[in-house]
């Protein structure tokens, strides 16, 4: 197997800066963001067993958040390095939230990269039946209704204990029929895609721009073995798709989200479920209107840690 090298882009800023750093990150490229928030560190967190464990202060800012993307190391790296300072200079100026601004970037190894995600990321039971197990780990069910997801993130976003993917999941246990055709949008690691399979889809879609992404996702189809039934590959969210869908699920930032609304439309049937998730609160609204502007009428609104998650139908 090839080891890629990578850049390691990390932006600390504050809390009110951290969507439009994100989308920023994301705009070039970026296969979503990994973020260490200061009051993470404040909170008790559990694992599957209930038992208490602590976070590494050293990985984490004192104040604010880190904002941390991968680009790979090619000829193009240095250009979309000075596209995003650019951006990020022309946000300082109008924008007084992002006047308190660090950059730093480091090489990292792909191996690197999934020995750090071994150091705490831990079995999770996400939901009441959906369970995620690192593939490093071991896991017997203790409930024979229990949905087991075995993930390895690899170099790709969603490792299944994001607020925004949690809030996915439980909306595709709300609405996912058995034999629905469902379209992932953004698939990162395929978590959504391989959690539809096994929840009773027919056929699942998973679509990313970053062939990284596509890589991570198709794996992770294998170690769950649902590869007859998930299809990952490369496209641009909707754009040239065709085919229809009782579900499309999306989770990705706000802007991107409004700008999918369309196509979702068009490529749902009557009746179909649009799943909307990774909106920061105070963009929900923009969302809200977006989707009942092309006829979506609203079923559900979930919220948690200040992230937005919308179950949308469309009309019959």
């Amino acid at each position: 197997m090839i080891t890629l090298h990578w850049n390691e882009l990390a932006i600390t800023t504050t809390k009110e800066a951290e969507e439009i750093v994100a989308n920023i990150l994301n705009e070039h490229g970026a296969n979503g963001v990994v973020i260490d928030d200061a009051t993470d560190l404040k909170k008790k967190h559990r694992e599957l067993f209930g038992e208490l464990y602590e976070l590494d202060e050293t990985k984490f800012p004192q104040k604010g958040v880190r904002i941390k993307a991968y680009f790979q190391d090619d000829q193009t790296w240095e250009h979309v390095f000075s596209n995003i300072q650019h951006r990020l200079e022309q946000l300082r100026i109008t924008d007084s939230f992002l006047a308190d601004l660090t950059v730093s970037v480091q090489k990292v190894f792909e191996s690197d990269w999934e020995n750090e995600w071994k150091k705490y990321y831990t079995i999770q039971k996400v939901t009441d039946s959906i369970v995620i197990v690192p593939n490093w780990e071991t896991y017997e069910k203790t409930n024979e209704e229990d949905i087991v997801i075995k993930m390895d993130p690899g170099m790709a976003f969603g490792t299944g204990d994001h607020p925004t993917t949690i809030l996915s999941l439980l909306a595709l246990e709300r609405t996912l029929q058995p034999k629905d055709v469902v379209i992932d949008v953004g698939t990162g690691s395929g978590i959504l895609s391989v959690a539809s399979a096994l929840l009773g889809a027919k056929k699942v879609y998973a679509y990313d721009l970053d062939p990284v992404a596509v890589r991570s996702a198709t794996e992770n189809t294998l170690l769950n073995d649902v590869q007859a039934i998930v299809t990952a590959s490369e496209n641009d969210l909707l754009r040239g798709i065709t085919h229809k869908a009782n579900i499309v699920v999306a989770n990705i930032l706000a802007d991107i989200i409004i700008d999918l609304v369309q196509d979702a439309e068009r490529v749902l049937i009557p009746g179909g479920y649009f799943i909307t998730s990774g909106i920061i609160d105070k963009k929900a609204n923009e969302v809200y209107r977006k989707l009942r502007q092309y006829g979506f009428s609203i079923i559900t609104k979930n919220e948690r840690d200040r992230w937005v998650s919308f179950i949308a139908k469309k009309k019959e």
